[in-house]
């Protein structure tokens, strides 16, 4: 039998003498005055009450309770506790073992009716703890809230989660009373391991040095508790839990609210663990992956106009023999891979500007025509082997001029690239709100297919299928989103009506027109 503390001692008297008292009368106005000749069956409403009160020990208590006052107030001799009459000691003694076997049955009934409120009590405890951690962005984000969930379920007076490898390197992670702080206990109770029968066991410990992660316990008049935080033999952690002091430690219903809790943590944790090492090895096999690719696209598209330069660089030697004319197309070969190489080197510093998140554009109000007629003047000798067709009818717009050439000449480049020599052009600029302009470059090549049209602007796709003048790095259009986005921008790819395809800007529309000045490069 568990021993009863001040405060069930408390209720039992609370119950018993009022209830007994009221069972006397009862048998006295029932004896004296309605000549029930043995009326002692009435005590059993005080023992069922009793017992409903303070259980088993109540129960005891009440039936004994009950037998001495039948005996002393309505037995002969009266006020005695003596029999003269053999025949009632049967009737004492039936009084004596009723009470005890219906008060026992009613503690029964009423054990078994707190335990299965305190299992529905913790059954949502737990859905509302593995709710949380199957919800959860990340475990130490809900550790808060299934804090809060095991002090109110628990009846703790505070509850904190640490985590950590070991005891020197516990942290608190969260706790429902982050403000207090005093000194931490000199002893804790640690839950040990179930033992061979299935029984759980708290161990007193000494604390000999006061460990920081719990220096903000307010332990006075109360007891520490501690449950390890495991995922197989790996320590992650610990709950602690603070009461007032008792003689009793926590119940098995606590007990396996905060050991499940703990289970729980700690699979959350070790499944956290994993999924990191397991990004992170991802993260790294796609860098190696695109480090690769870089290397491949670059090194091959550095070979092929280097090539060029030297053997065109070969032809200038006053010894080469060559005609005037075939030394100027020499010398314009070697201009025109000069200038591809600087456009590959320059969309490689703004793609890992881009990655990096170091591009800022400084956006200025500009008349559209102008930017785009600056950018096809500069790209004039190459534009000339298409029919060109350019509509440029908008208000002025909020960009970086030097990003919107890039992201132009990009755009334009890629289209150079894939469209047959006489396939036409056409760069057009139409207004599609108050808020927002739309430069759209489109070609009569042969276009993309469907399924590779959102995938156009990712950093090293090339779309297959599709027969290309020179061989490119794949990272033209993304450059060219990067750019675009950075100015506040969206870029898309779509069939063209030319029969090949279109690339849309969408670019914001500035207040006021804007005057002749320039942006620079963030």
């Amino acid at each position: 039998m568990r021993r009863m503390n001040r405060r069930q001692i408390g209720v039992l008297v609370a119950v018993a003498v009022p209830s007994l008292a009221v069972a006397t009368l009862a048998v006295a106005v029932l004896e004296a005055h309605v000549h029930i000749h043995n009326a002692s069956i009435v005590y059993l409403t005080a023992v069922v009450a009793t017992a409903i009160a303070g259980g088993t020990p109540g129960a005891v208590v009440a039936a004994v309770a009950a037998f001495l006052l039948y005996d002393f107030f309505f037995v002969q001799p009266l006020l005695t506790l003596t029999v003269r009459e053999p025949s009632e000691w049967l009737g004492l003694v039936l009084l004596l073992f009723v009470g005890i076997v219906v008060g026992q049955l009613t503690a029964l009934q009423r054990a078994r009716a707190d335990e299965a409120r305190a299992r529905e009590r913790e059954a949502r405890a737990l859905y509302e703890i593995t709710r949380e951690l199957a919800n959860r962005a990340s475990t130490p984000a809900v550790l808060t809230t299934i804090a809060g969930v095991l002090r109110n379920e628990t009846r703790m007076r505070r509850v904190w989660i640490s985590l950590g490898a070991d005891d020197a390197t516990e942290r608190v992670a969260a706790d429902t009373a982050p403000d207090e702080r005093a000194p931490a206990a000199a002893t804790q109770r640690i839950l040990r391991e179930p033992s061979e029968d299935g029984r759980d066991e708290w161990v007193r410990v000494h604390v000999p040095t006061l460990p920081r992660r719990t220096a903000r316990a307010e332990t006075t008049g109360g007891e520490t508790y501690r449950v390890r935080i495991r995922a197989g033999t790996a320590q992650l952690g610990s709950i602690w839990a603070l009461r007032e002091r008792g003689p009793d430690d926590p119940d098995a219903s606590q007990i396996r609210l905060l050991r499940a809790a703990a289970d729980q943590i700690g699979q959350a944790l070790a499944h956290d663990r994993l999924v990191t090492e397991s990004q992170a090895a991802e993260i790294a096999r796609q860098s190696d992956a695109l480090k690769s690719a870089l290397l491949q696209s670059v090194s091959h598209d550095l070979r092929t106009p280097l090539a060029t330069i030297r053997a065109a660089a070969g032809t200038l030697r006053p010894d080469s023999g060559l005609s005037a004319d075939d030394r100027r197309e020499s010398a314009e070969a070697i201009d025109r891979e000069v200038e591809y190489l600087n456009r590959l080197v320059t969309n490689l510093l703004d793609l890992s500007r881009i990655e990096a998140g170091a591009l800022r554009a400084e956006r200025e109000a500009f008349e559209l025509e102008d930017l785009v007629g600056r950018t096809i003047d500069r790209l004039r000798p190459r534009l000339d082997q298409h029919p060109l067709e350019v509509a440029l009818g908008a208000p002025p717009v909020l960009v970086d001029p030097l990003f919107l050439d890039d992201a132009l000449t990009n755009v334009i480049d890629n289209a150079l690239k894939y469209a047959p020599a006489d396939a036409p052009l056409r760069i057009s600029a139409r207004e599609l709100d108050s808020r927002r302009v739309r430069l759209t470059v489109e070609d009569g090549g042969p276009g993309a297919p469907p399924e590779a049209l959102d995938r156009l602007f990712e950093k090293f796709y090339r779309a297959a299928g599709t027969r290309r003048s020179r061989p490119g790095t794949g990272i033209g259009l993304a450059v060219v989103r990067g750019l675009v986005d950075a100015m506040g921008g969206q870029v898309r790819a779509r069939p063209s009506a030319l029969g090949g395809l279109a690339i849309d800007i969408d670019l914001p529309v500035a207040a006021a027109p804007a005057g002749p000045t320039a942006g620079h490069r963030a």
